[in-house]
């Protein structure tokens, strides 16, 4: 059921796509807040933590791009083909918005 719904979406293939890249976004955000944390620390067991977090974090990025790099989804080298893979998400999702 959930095939036929995506190609009647005009959205078959891009449900991964768009998991990955959410879970990409998510993961970069913490990355980032996890640095920001870090820096705040005020005991060196809370920083120890905290950077096992932001290892895992940073870990879970590398996979995650890897994964995108792959697939095909993730570009971050090639700025015009990254922009063509995103002009195409962009397209399937403004045919939801129909």
């Amino acid at each position: 059921m959930t095939n036929m719904l995506q190609k009647v979406a005009g959205l078959s293939g891009m449900t991964d796509q768009v998991i990955a890249t959410d879970f990409l976004i998510s993961t970069k955000s913490a990355v980032r807040n996890m640095t920001f944390a870090l820096t705040e620390a005020a005991t060196p067991e809370v920083r120890d933590v905290l950077r096992g977090q932001l290892n895992y974090a940073i870990e879970a990025h590398e996979k995650i791009s890897q994964y995108m790099m792959e697939k095909g989804y993730y570009h971050p080298s090639d700025l015009d083909e990254q922009l063509t893979v995103d002009l195409k998400a962009s397209k399937a999702a403004l045919k939801l918005a129909d």
